[in-house]
């Protein structure tokens, strides 16, 4: 089992910045995949931000491409959500996720990860 623990949410202005966080723990791997993604109320959760453990490839959707970034620290077990220019439909819950591995093409489907956090607020005031 993977257990993983988001962090960093809050509220924040528009325009401003935040940093998440999402710590791995239990089994891990080095060939797989870690993701984040988001739900606004009474929406479907989407994709965000996808990161390789081993290369550290990404790959983004198109509504933060530019305004996010997403990093690992292999020694430490975490991903990073830097959010910078954040604007208010930003706000969602965010969810940190881990998959075992990389299939080509499904690294944005729910169905590619395995594990999930519990979720971290975010909040963007205009």
């Amino acid at each position: 089992q993977v257990q993983l623990v988001e962090s960093g949410g809050g509220l924040v202005q528009a325009g401003g910045s935040l940093r998440l966080s999402c710590a791995a723990s239990g089994r891990t791997f080095t060939s797989g995949i870690m993701g984040w993604f988001r739900q606004a109320p009474g929406k479907e959760r989407e994709f965000v931000a996808t990161i390789t453990w081993r290369a550290g490839s990404t790959y983004y959707a198109d509504s933060v491409k530019g305004r996010f970034t997403i990093s690992r620290d292999n020694a430490k077990k975490t991903v990073y959500l830097q959010m910078n220019s954040v604007k208010p439909e930003d706000t969602a819950v965010y969810y940190c996720a881990a998959g075992e591995r990389l299939v080509p093409g499904t690294r944005t489907l729910r169905s590619s990860y395995d594990y999930w956090g519990q979720g971290t607020q975010v909040t963007v005031s205009s």
